[in-house]
């Protein structure tokens, strides 16, 4: 018997993937957070580094600073807030309605 993966991507085939016509676009590699901005995450799967855990993917968190490349987010989960590092290819501006 071969040993079961225990990796960080494992089980996502579906959750971790681009449709056919979604193409690369380096404007989310480049966009800027200030601390205060709410974001969203959203996993983008062409990037594996500064990706978060992907059971966060959708949640909304308050920017709170900027860790050399990456930024640094606190998300409500349950009822506890936890502290995300994640880069920005990997979230998305919140737009308010």
């Amino acid at each position: 018997m071969v040993k079961a993966t225990k990796g960080f991507r494992r089980e996502t085939r579906r959750k971790l993937r681009k449709h056919l016509r979604e193409k690369f676009k380096p404007e989310s590699y480049l966009t800027r957070f200030s601390p205060g901005e709410k974001a969203v995450i959203k996993p983008d799967p062409y990037s594996h580094k500064g990706m978060p855990f992907p059971k966060f993917s959708g949640k909304i968190g308050e920017v709170v600073e900027k860790r050399g490349s990456a930024y640094i987010m606190r998300v409500k989960f349950g009822n506890k807030e936890k502290i995300i590092i994640s880069k920005p290819e990997h979230m998305r501006l919140l737009k308010n309605k």
